[in-house]
């Protein structure tokens, strides 16, 4: 009997060490498969910051199965483009081509932030991706996404946001005193008209996009609130977004991650108990 108690404490012993040796040799892999190899300076003046930012973002949350390995990108690049952290910028752009994104959708993922957080900052995001396009033998300017012409981009602005919020969009804009129309028709006509009916990327990965933008800057719980609802409109359900919040979670701090996840909770509440589904057996 006394010798039982140190067998089975070694052996739980063991099966940690095995847990912590797996999350180290995943983050090992996916930094092979999206850049190579490690990417990181900081693994050699700051190692143990650049080993707990990899065993989180490269095992942990890049395992999470509900978005592929392209919407992951896309999502981490558009928070590198709101945060304007552009040596991350940079990276993603690297790990979406790699991961099968097309050019156009990269650039598409950056153009899609100018609405929400300015243009200045979508052209500094832009110019960084640029930078790596050139170095991969990629020609700019691309071809050219656009779907709109001047002459249409308010109305198709309009449809696309009825196609996501309903049709209480007329009454939204009908209602608006007089002397805040224009912001209504910049909403409709920039915001949706010139960025959302762009190629490139769907509606379902647009929406998706805005919630982790929103989500990155802070301060937009009405905004995210609304485009929680947007995305479970398009068929982005609860369990996608919050894939994206945890993803996002290392790169926007643990204060935003939860305000967005209260205004998911409060838009998209949890079944009573009683109305969830048997797990299958």
């Amino acid at each position: 009997m006394g010798g039982a108690y140190p067998l089975r404490q070694c052996a739980v012993m063991d099966k940690e060490e095995q847990k912590h040796m797996d999350r180290v040799e995943e983050a090992r892999r996916t930094l092979l498969a999206l850049y190579g190899g490690s990417h990181s300076p900081l693994e050699e003046s700051d190692p143990d910051f650049a080993a707990i930012k990899q065993r989180l973002v490269y095992s942990e949350l890049y395992a999470q199965e509900a978005l592929d390995p392209v919407m992951r990108e896309l999502i981490l690049l558009a928070v590198a483009t709101t945060n304007q952290t552009m040596s991350e910028v940079k990276l993603h752009t690297c790990a979406a081509l790699r991961s099968g994104a097309s050019p156009e959708a990269v650039k598409e993922a950056v153009y899609h932030c100018a609405p929400y957080i300015g243009l200045g900052k979508a052209e500094a995001a832009a110019a960084a991706v640029n930078e790596v396009l050139r170095t991969q033998g990629i020609s700019l300017p691309l071809a050219s996404q656009r779907t709109v012409s001047e002459e249409d981009r308010l109305t198709a602005g309009i449809a696309a946001q009825k196609s996501i919020f309903g049709p209480h969009i007329d009454e939204m804009r009908a209602a608006a005193p007089n002397d805040q129309k224009p912001l209504q028709d910049y909403l409709s006509a920039y915001c949706f008209g010139d960025f959302y009916t762009r190629s490139g990327l769907d509606i379902r990965q647009r929406e998706l996009l805005t919630f982790s933008i929103l989500s990155a800057q802070g301060g937009c719980e009405n905004q995210i609130k609304a485009h929680a609802g947007g995305n479970a409109a398009v068929g982005n359900d609860k369990p996608l977004l919050l894939a994206a919040l945890m993803l996002c979670m290392p790169y926007i701090g643990l204060p935003r991650t939860l305000n967005a996840l209260s205004c998911v909770d409060q838009v998209l509440p949890e079944p009573p108990e009683g109305d969830r589904p048997s797990p299958q057996k």
